[in-house]
């Protein structure tokens, strides 16, 4: 995924810079932002902000506070480079939780390596999960909170298992786990089969996933995660309950119960530009169209397509 990179400075001197610096490395973009367009700009969450002291024209240190006090950029890495030497300086501005200040003149290598660094220790530690991999809650409502704000058009899908604490019972939560490993697997593969690009993929906990990508006719890649989810969820059972296609559990009353084989659902709500003013109500759609998907027997989807002008 392209990481993008905002360059303060009020003069375009340093951009210039750093997309010859990284000309050969295509996983990064390097955006020029004005001080006066920060407010602006910190509604797209980049991935780091530099900024170059030496060419804005506004105190850096109000600048590092303005950008750590939105919510949405509280982790967000910052690097200050600037030919101010002062120790109290650069004090205050390391005060204000900002990551790295650089002093020039600048080793161009030793900046290549800081940026390349922090972008790929911000990549592992934003990985929530350590069982999946994937992002979880805080970037999930950091994207959805971006692509409301940039009046996208996009939808989510939330997708979850079921009778899987059936199968924890029987089988064991190691067992669980690689199922949960394998759904993650699953919904990465097929979206990035379906979706070319500006698709985001995190994991809310348990077996809830949730997917957010630009198309609005998910009606394919619904198909898809169900296929081959439905071909490879066999491997995780034994071949008495595949052939019996079902497990048994034993309740609380020491009754046998029995339960289908473990599927999936998938709840799809459509977010056209204006429908939806806040990630909540978002939320409460998907739930909704969940427990519809959830009401069918076996992997199913359900597409919520309503539509709200505001």
């Amino acid at each position: 995924m392209v990481q993008e990179i905002y360059i303060i400075d009020d003069d375009d001197s340093s951009i210039v810079v750093f997309r010859e610096l990284f000309k050969n490395d295509e996983d990064y973009k390097f955006i020029s932002v004005k001080t006066e367009q920060i407010d602006v700009a910190l509604k797209n969450i980049p991935s780091l902000i530099i900024i170059n002291e030496d060419a804005i024209d506004r105190d850096v240190v109000e600048l590092c506070k303005q950008i750590r006090s939105d919510d949405d950029n509280t982790i967000t890495p910052v690097i200050v480079v600037s030919s101010n030497s002062d120790k109290d300086h650069r004090i205050k501005i390391l005060s204000e939780s900002i990551e790295y200040f650089i002093k020039k003149p600048v080793d161009e290598q030793y900046l290549y390596y800081t940026v390349k660094n922090i972008n790929r220790l911000l990549s592992i530690n934003r990985r929530i999960s350590p069982l999946t991999g994937l992002p979880g809650n805080v970037q999930i409502h950091a994207e959805l909170k971006k692509r409301l704000l940039n009046k996208e058009n996009f939808s989510v899908l939330y997708v979850d298992l079921d009778n899987f604490k059936a199968y924890n019972d029987v089988y064991g939560f190691l067992k669980g786990d690689e199922i949960i490993k394998f759904t993650a697997r699953t919904i990465t593969d097929c979206v990035h089969n379906n979706v070319k690009d500006r698709f985001f993929i995190g994991h809310i906990g348990g077996d809830d996933f949730v997917a957010i990508v630009p198309d609005i006719d998910c009606e394919k890649l619904c198909q898809d995660i169900i296929i081959t989810f439905d071909n490879k969820v066999k491997e995780f059972f034994t071949e008495e309950d595949v052939e019996k296609g079902y497990i048994e559990v034993e309740n609380r009353r020491g009754i046998i119960e029995q339960f289908p084989l473990t599927s999936v659902s998938i709840g799809v709500v459509v977010a056209d530009k204006n429908r939806f003013g806040n990630i909540l109500e978002i939320g409460e759609v998907g739930a909704q169209v969940k427990h519809v998907a959830k009401s069918i027997q076996g992997s199913s989807y359900a597409i919520d397509r309503r539509q709200q002008n505001r």
